[in-house]
C-alpha cells in the first residue's frame, strides 16, 4: 500500500491535518504525521513527533521554544523534516508528501520537499500558492495548490478544498508506487530552449533521437537552468545541448529569469560533453509591460504576449556575456564546443524582425573570440540559430563528442578536448 506522509505543525493546524489524515487513509493510503511544530501542545496525535524532528536537525524543541525565535525555529525544524523524510524515502516508506501552511508553514515543508528526488509526488496547499512560488517550488516538481481561505479551521469550503488535496495526492502516491518506467538503455541529454528557438531545439532532438539519445528540454525560465545543471551535478546526463543560454541575460542585467550567477557551469565541472550555443540573448524578460523597471521603459521592448515583455540587450551588455560566457566555457573539464550563429540568435533577431541588431550582436562574437581559450572548439556557422543546419550541426557534433568520451571511459584513458575540425556550413576557429 502507499504511503502519503504529512508534515506540518501540528500545534496550529492539528485540526486540518487530523481531517486530512482521515481524507487521505479513505482514498486507500497509509498516512505518517509528521509534527514540525514548536510551541503549544499539539491539537492531534503524530505518528513522528516534534522532538524526533528538532533530533534529527541536532536541536532541543523545548530549547526551540524557549529561546521565542520563530525564524531560526522554522530554519531548524525544516531542516529536521528533511532528514526525516529523506530518512522515510530510503526506507521505502514514503510514496508521497502532503503539506498545509501560510508563509512559515509553506517555507518549512516545501525545503524538506525539495531534498526528495524529481518524481516524488509533493503536493503544497498554500495561501501564497496564488503568487510568486519560486522560492518554494525551487527548481523541483512541487504541486501548489491555493487554499482560497486562510488554514485556520475547517468549514465547507476549506474541506472541499482539503479533500481535494487529499485525493490529488492519494492518488499520486499511488500511481508513484505502482509506476514501472518504460525500460531504456538509451542516453540522457540535456537540452535548453525558448519559445524563440523552439525550431532549433525541435531539430536537434529531432536527429539526437534518431541517433539512439534520450533528450529531456528544459525551459530556460531559471529554474530551467537549474534544473538542468542539478541533473548534471547528480550524474544523470551524458552530455548537454546549451542551446539556449538567455538566462545568462538576466542575471546580468536584471530579468525575472535569471537562473543565478553558477549557470552554465555545472557541465563543465563534471568533465561533460557539451555543445553550447548563444540562444535568445538577445533579450531580457520582465513580466507584463506595465512591471518593467522605470528605467528600462525607454529601451526597446516587445510584448511577447500579455505577461511576457522583453527587452533587447544592449551591445554594452552583449559584450559583458561575451566576456561571462568565455569565462565559464574556459574553465570546463570536458569537451566543450560553441556554435555562433552568425545571423541571428533568436527568432526575432533575424533581419526585419524586432530585435534585429547586428552591432549588438557582433559585439557579443567580438568579446566572445577575444576571451576564449584555444581548447575551446568555436564554430562560426553563416545562418541564424533556427535554421535547420545550425541544429544539425550542434547535434551532430554533441553526438561525436559523447561517443569519444564514453570510448575514452571504457578503456581508461583521459577523455580528450575537442578537436578542431570543421562543422558542416561553416568554420572552426
Amino acid at each position: 500500500m502507499a504511503t502519503v506522509v504529512l508534515v506540518g505543525t501540528l500545534d496550529t493546524k492539528g485540526h486540518e491535518y487530523a481531517y486530512l489524515r482521515e481524507r487521505v487513509r479513505a482514498e486507500g493510503c497509509d498516512v505518517l504525521l509528521v509534527d514540525a511544530g514548536v510551541k503549544g501542545k499539539p491539537l492531534t496525535q503524530p505518528d513522528i513527533s516534534r522532538e524526533e524532528v528538532a533530533h534529527a536537525a541536532g536541536a532541543d524543541v523545548a530549547e526551540l521554544a524557549a529561546r521565542g525565535d520563530r525564524g531560526a525555529a522554522v530554519e531548524t525544524m525544516a531542516r529536521g523534516a528533511t532528514a526525516i523524510l529523506t530518512d522515510l524515502f530510503a526506507q521505502g516508506r514514503l510514496h508521497g508528501v502532503l503539506g498545509l501552511g501560510g508563509s512559515g508553514g509553506s517555507a518549512l515543508v516545501t525545503q524538506a520537499m525539495r531534498a526528495l528526488p524529481i518524481g516524488v509526488p509533493k503536493l503544497m496547499v498554500s495561501t501564497l500558492a496564488s503568487g510568486d512560488t519560486r522560492p518554494y517550488v525551487g527548481a523541483v516538481d512541487i504541486a501548489m495548490m491555493y487554499s482560497v481561505v486562510d488554514i485556520a479551521g475547517l468549514n465547507r469550503l476549506s474541506e472541499r478544498i482539503l479533500s481535494n488535496a487529499a485525493a490529488a495526492i492519494a492518488g499520486m502516491a499511488r500511481a508513484y508506487a505502482s509506476f514501472q518506467p518504460t525500460p531504456s538503455t538509451r542516453p540522457l541529454i540535456g537540452a535548453t530552449m525558448f519559445g524563440v528557438t523552439t525550431p532549433c531545439v525541435t531539430e536537434a532532438r529531432r536527429y539526437l533521437e534518431e541517433h539512439g539519445y534520450e533528450v529531456l528540454v528544459f525551459h530556460a525560465t531559471g529554474t530551467g537552468g537549474q534544473s538542468l545543471e542539478a541533473l548534471v551535478k547528480g550524474g544523470f546526463l551524458a552530455g548537454v545541448l546549451d542551446i539556449t543560454t538567455t538566462e545568462l541575460a538576466d542575471e546580468l542585467v536584471g530579468g525575472v529569469l535569471s537562473a543565478g550567477p553558477e549557470r552554465l557551469e555545472a557541465a563543465g565541472r563534471a568533465g561533460l560533453p557539451q555543445v553550447v550555443s548563444l540562444g535568445a540573448l538577445d533579450m531580457v524578460n520582465f513580466g507584463p509591460m506595465e512591471t518593467v523597471p522605470e528605467k528600462f521603459r525607454t529601451r526597446r521592448l516587445y510584448k511577447h504576449n500579455p505577461t511576457v515583455t522583453l527587452m533587447r540587450t544592449t551591445p554594452e551588455e552583449c559584450a559583458a556575456l561575451g566576456h561571462i560566457i568565455a569565462r565559464k566555457l574556459n574553465q570546463a573539464r570536458g569537451p566543450t564546443v560553441l556554435f555562433i550563429p552568425l545571423r541571428g540568435v533568436s527568432l526575432i533577431d533575424t533581419e526585419g524582425q524586432p530585435f534585429y541588431d547586428p552591432g549588438a550582436d557582433q559585439a557579443l562574437i567580438s568579446a566572445l573570440k577575444a576571451d576564449l581559450q584555444p581548447h575551446v572548439e568555436v564554430h562560426e556557422l553563416d545562418m541564424d540559430i533556427n535554421d535547420p543546419r545550425f541544429a544539425q550541426a550542434m547535434a551532430r557534433r554533441l553526438d561525436e563528442l559523447i561517443q569519444q568520451h564514453q570510448q575514452a571511459q571504457q578503456t581508461g584513458a583521459p577523455t580528450k578536448r575537442a578537436s578542431q575540425a570543421p562543422s558542416e556550413g561553416g568554420t572552426a576557429s
